[in-house]
Formats: C-alpha cells, sequence, structure tokens
C-alpha cells in the first residue's frame, strides 16, 4: 500500500475490485455496466445529487432524517412512513453495525433471527446481505432519493453493492468514518480503502452517472470546533475530487451558538471551493449538510423538540442545502417511526417559517467567519506542508502530530490533546489547544474568550469547564455553569 493523493489506475481498481467482490457472495451479483443503464432510467426526483443542486440553486433547506432497520419490507415501509408522515426530502438508509465491521456472518444471523422475530433485531439495514437485489427493492419502492449511511472504515464491498443498487448517494471518508468510529484502524488503511470508494464514484462519473458523495462533517459529534471539523471535511473533498467525484457535501455539527453555526456553513463551502481550485479541482459541485445536535439530549420530548428546533433555525439561517434531522427519543435509543417523522415534522415547520428570512451580516458574524477561516487555513496549511503537497500523506501525518486532533476520538491515532469549552456566549472555543498549528494572535484569541467566561462565573478556567459543556445541552442548558 502505497499512499498518495493520486488518481487510481485502471489495473490498480480492477485487481482490487476482484478482491473486494469476494469479501461475501453478494459481491457476485455487481455488474458495473448493468448498472451504470440502471441508473440512467432511475427519474430525476430520485437523484440525489440533483435534489441538492435544484435546492442550493432555490436557496432552500431540505429535511433528511436517519433511519435503518433489518428488513427489507420494514424499510421500505419505515421509509415511506418518513415522506408520507414526516414531509422527509431526503431519505437515509442507516447501516448496521455488524455491516460497519464487515461481520457479515453474524449480520446473517441478525437477519434471520429478524426473520424469526416478525421484527428487526439489528440497528440498521445491512445492505450487503441483502445484495443489489434487496437494494433495488428499496430503491425501487421507496417514494425519494435514498443515501447510505453508516460509519465504516472499510466501507468497499458496501459501496459496490449499494451503487450497483441504485443508490445515488453514499456518505462517510477515510478520516471522518474511521476516528470517529474506530480504535485500531489506521489512517493509511482507511484513507486508501476510502480512495476506492472515490474511484468508483469517479468512474460512475465518468460513464454519466452522477452520485453525491458526503463526508462526515459532525466527527465525533461533542463540542468539536468547526476549524478542525472544516479541515478533515476539506481533506476529504479534495482526497474525493482526486478520484474523479463531482458532486461533494461538506457537513458541520451543530455546536449550538446562533452566530457561530451561521458563520461556519458560510465559510465552509468558500474555504472549500477556495481549496479544491488551489488543487486544480475546478468542476466539483459544493452543497452542504448542517446536523442538529450530535451531543447529549434532554430525556424529555418537551425539551428534545426544543433542541431539534433550535438545529432546524440554525441550519435555516446558515442557507445550509439540508439539515439532518434528530429525534425526540434521542437520549433514549432508536426512535420509533413516529418520533422520527415528528422530529422531521418540527424541523419542516422551522424551515418553512424561515424560508423567507435572512440572518443579515454584522460585525459579530464577519468576526466569527474570519476567526474559522484563520484557524482551518493554519491547519490545512499545515497539512499540505507535512505532506510536502500531497493531503493524503499530510493527513496521515498531521494527526500524528496532533496538527488535526478530534476531541473525544476513540482512534488511537487521534493524540487527544486539545480540549474545547464554551466562551460566555456558548460558541466553543480552546480550553487547551493541543498541538494545532494556529498564529500567537488566534492562541491569544482562545486564552482570552475561555478566562472571559471563567471571571463571569467566578471561578478558575479548567477541565471541570469541559465536562460541564458535555451535559449541559442533556440538562436544559447550553454554557455547563456552575449551580
Amino acid at each position: 500500500m502505497d499512499l498518495k493523493n493520486k488518481k487510481w489506475t485502471t489495473d490498480a481498481f480492477n485487481t482490487t475490485q476482484k478482491e473486494v467482490l469476494n469479501q461475501w457472495p453478494t459481491g457476485a451479483e455487481v455488474d458495473f455496466e448493468e448498472a451504470v443503464k440502471y441508473h440512467k432510467q432511475i427519474p430525476a426526483s430520485k437523484q440525489f445529487a440533483k435534489k441538492m443542486v435544484q435546492a442550493k440553486k432555490d436557496g432552500v433547506t431540505l429535511a433528511q432524517p436517519r433511519a435503518g432497520v433489518a428488513l427489507i419490507h420494514e424499510h421500505i415501509e419505515l421509509l415511506n412512513f418518513l415522506v408520507k408522515e414526516g414531509g422527509a426530502d431526503l431519505l437515509p438508509t442507516t447501516i448496521d453495525s455488524y455491516t460497519r465491521q464487515n461481520r457479515y456472518k453474524e449480520c446473517q444471523v441478525g437477519i434471520d433471527e429478524s426473520l424469526a422475530a416478525g421484527r428487526s433485531l439489528l440497528n440498521g439495514f445491512p445492505a450487503v446481505n441483502h445484495g443489489v437485489k434487496g437494494v433495488r427493492q428499496v430503491v425501487e419502492q421507496v417514494n425519494g432519493p435514498v443515501q447510505a449511511r453508516h460509519g465504516t472504515p472499510d466501507a468497499r464491498l458496501l459501496a459496490e453493492i449499494m451503487l450497483a443498487g441504485g443508490f445515488t448517494s453514499y456518505e462517510g471518508g477515510g478520516i471522518s468514518y474511521n476516528i470517529p468510529y474506530a480504535k485500531d484502524v489506521s489512517l493509511e488503511r482507511s484513507i486508501y480503502d476510502w480512495q476506492y470508494v472515490d474511484r468508483l464514484v469517479g468512474i460512475y462519473a465518468e460513464h454519466g452517472v452522477e452520485i453525491n458523495r458526503e463526508p462526515f462533517g459532525p466527527l465525533t459529534g461533542t463540542l468539536v470546533p468547526p476549524s478542525v471539523s472544516h479541515a478533515v471535511g476539506i481533506i476529504e473533498g479534495i482526497l474525493a475530487a482526486e478520484q474523479g467525484v463531482k458532486n461533494i457535501t461538506l457537513g458541520y455539527g451543530q455546536c449550538g451558538n446562533l452566530v457561530q453555526d451561521i458563520a461556519a456553513i458560510k465559510s465552509l463551502e468558500v474555504l472549500a471551493e477556495e481549496y479544491l481550485e488551489k488543487c486544480g479541482y475546478k468542476d466539483c459541485v459544493l452543497t452542504t449538510v448542517f446536523h442538529q445536535w450530535m451531543g447529549g439530549f434532554p430525556q424529555d420530548e418537551a425539551q428534545a423538540f426544543g433542541v431539534i428546533s433550535w438545529g432546524a433555525a440554525a441550519a435555516a439561517l446558515s442557507g445550509a442545502t439540508k439539515v439532518i434531522v434528530k429525534t425526540p427519543h434521542e437520549a433514549l435509543g432508536i426512535p420509533t417511526k413516529e418520533a422520527n417523522a415528528a422530529g422531521i415534522r418540527a424541523t419542516k415547520q422551522v424551515l418553512n417559517m424561515l424560508c423567507d428570512q435572512k440572518y443579515a451580516m454584522n460585525k459579530e458574524l464577519e468576526d466569527e467567519i474570519a476567526i474559522i477561516k484563520a484557524e482551518t487555513r493554519c491547519i490545512l496549511d499545515k497539512v499540505f506542508e507535512l505532506g510536502h503537497g500531497d493531503y493524503a500523506v499530510g493527513a496521515v501525518r498531521a494527526f500524528e502530530a496532533g496538527v488535526i486532533d478530534v476531541p473525544f476520538a476513540p482512534s488511537k491515532y487521534a493524540l487527544n490533546k486539545m480540549l474545547p469549552a464554551r466562551d460566555n456566549n456558548g460558541a466553543v472555543r480552546l480550553f487547551a489547544i493541543g498541538n494545532l498549528p494556529f498564529s500567537q494572535d488566534i492562541i491569544d484569541f482562545h486564552k482570552d474568550k475561555i478566562e472571559e467566561r471563567a471571571r463571569v462565573e467566578g471561578r478558575q478556567a479548567s477541565f471541570q469547564m469541559v465536562i460541564d459543556d458535555i451535559y449541559a445541552i442533556s440538562k436544559g442548558r447550553m454554557v455547563g455553569r456552575p449551580k
């Protein structure tokens, strides 16, 4: 394995593809030429990329839930329910945990037990085991574009089957589906494996089939500073573009401070276009996704709806192309389809109320956009330097050095020296900078913001602030103030 940010050759891809399709018997169902023909007859109303591009053109924010169950007929019923009763604009297929770890034998046991029980005993849709034929049943019988959402460091076989099955969007990336999800998978391995996925999407594009690709923006979803998630998303966008991907959606997970959240989305697209063009990728279409709060949720449903609605408002006012919707059962486990639909309806109500309203540019917003851009550029430029012009190599070295650091990540390949905390206004700042390559004025900015909060609260700035902020929203606040 020689990791470089360089488009795979046809021979390298074909050799690897034979190995990938032999991982499980359903791999034999993949017929690329036939899959291209299948995609070309999918109506525009079910094509994810087209719907995203139109939403960006119209200046509207689309709503997409998360959802997935084990059995095909139940999954179809679930997705159609979310369209009919929730008003979902875009549809997911959340993949089960066994598939995410490439444990297809255990997955089959889960399917068999689910069939015997008459209900899903897996926490998602086992697409690899259902195969191309099973996936196509979903595509053909649901009313809307569907996207694969999962959390898989090695998502190659899953991609082959879901794309051949007619899915028109595929989420994830070699960093964002490794560092927050796995402990022992090296970045060299996961980035290399995800280059295969992106090259597959690129080959579809060369045959006239547009597949939307979406790196996972929130990362660990726990107080992740915008510049960190921006840097990872833009790197994954660059890696995808090198392999021929043309339609890219970059994401961001809500932090909670309205100005910071709006600034994050507005800066993300500008920065991504800047760095893609700088790298020579001038023909990619970029859109954005805003993830409603990914941290701890209140158990009380009414309070949960408050969190959901606040995320919907931030998504709308930021101008994000779509919003990923949470449910009022977020703190309790896998939601019922009724709870899922309710979360979408609450979100849609806010989106519709705000569709004609804009958040005017002001000094506070300008300053927040400027600090996010400055921080992100510090990270990306250092990654470029570490990789001697190669973002794949640079990303691996950046994590080794802590130049990119994701808070609270399970991966042993993240340094975990950087610690976030909220400032006095609830924006996510850095209590500990770690080895992030920030200039002294940026370091001073974060120090001043944390110390300002400490003075207001009458306590020393300490790790306790970090702990308090992690639990604050689940307890009904945003800033973790001392009692």
